[in-house]
């Protein structure tokens, strides 16, 4: 069986929909982030990288949504899109990994978590979330699907993100981008996304962003501790 890490956050919230999607059996495995245990050792030999998402698949350890979600898609079969269709959904499911999602992260972040106000970085990665939004709308007019003529695990990459969009950009932006959200809209109703967004529902995350949250999900923001010792 598959063990699912995750929290809430929009990367694990993608890895729940694609499994309750599909049907595949798993056992979800909550690791707050915000009480550091993602640095726990147990949880750096499934993740190196010590961040949700992750899995563990008999023995085999899957980490990054991207990967995980090509990973799953390549095994079963199910919501891998056509083959004919092979390039293009690479492409978008990498348009989103070094794109959406990580500047749209990085938009939260300057705007809602920084100790200090810095407008040139709210401005550079609001400016270029909206740009990404812009390609996106601009693909998706005419179309239902984000490759081929199913949906896919591009599908469920991109929706992890738009579905933060208002939280992102504003409640107003989003309006802003109409095939984005006539799409976006036609996979929110899909009932595998209620059941997703049930996942870890009745585990008690941290919700404070205190001192102790921020070291253990920003500790490239802190000096290490010295190993050296001064001698006289």
């Amino acid at each position: 069986m598959i063990k699912f890490f995750f929290n809430r956050a929009p990367n694990p919230l993608k890895i729940a929909l694609y499994l309750e999607e599909t049907g595949l059996p798993y056992e979800a495995v909550p690791v707050d982030t915000r009480k550091g245990e993602q640095h726990s050792p147990a949880f750096r030999a499934i993740n190196p990288n010590g961040k949700v998402p992750a899995i563990e698949d008999n023995g085999v350890r899957v980490f990054d949504s991207t990967a995980i979600l090509l990973y799953l898609a390549e095994k079963s079969g199910h919501l891998a899109g056509a083959p004919q269709d092979r390039a293009e959904l690479l492409s978008w499911m990498m348009f989103i990994a070094s794109g959406v999602g990580p500047f749209s992260g990085q938009a939260v972040h300057f705007k809602h978590m920084a100790p200090e106000t810095i407008p040139y970085a709210i401005n550079r990665y609001e400016r270029e979330t909206e740009r990404h939004y812009e390609v996106l709308d601009t693909h998706l007019e005419n179309r239902q699907y984000m490759v081929g003529d199913s949906y896919s695990i591009a599908d469920i990459s991109v929706w992890g993100w738009i579905d933060k969009a208002a939280f992102i950009l504003g409640e107003d932006v989003p309006q802003a981008y109409p095939n984005l959200m006539r799409w976006f809209d036609s996979v929110n109703n899909r009932p595998a996304v209620a059941r997703a967004r049930d996942v870890g529902k009745d585990v008690s995350f941290k919700t404070e962003l205190d001192e102790a949250s921020k070291r253990a999900m920003f500790p490239q923001n802190y000096p290490k501790a010295s190993n050296t010792t001064k001698t006289a």
